[in-house]
């Protein structure tokens, strides 16, 4: 299971994507392109996902 919180980016928002991998990279996708105006790629936050997983 993968999580992702907009906290751990900088943002002051309690949003948390978790799920499987592609749900979270939707997810957190979608909510800081609309919520903060940042449309991140999907291998942006692929790297988020391997650097929090520590690969």
């Amino acid at each position: 299971m993968a999580e992702l919180k907009c906290r751990d980016y900088g943002f002051e928002c309690d949003f948390v994507a978790s799920g499987d991998m592609e749900e979270v990279i939707e997810n957190f996708r979608n909510h800081t392109d609309e919520e903060h105006g940042i449309d991140y790629s999907k291998e942006a936050i692929m790297q988020f996902l391997l650097r929090k997983q520590g690969l």
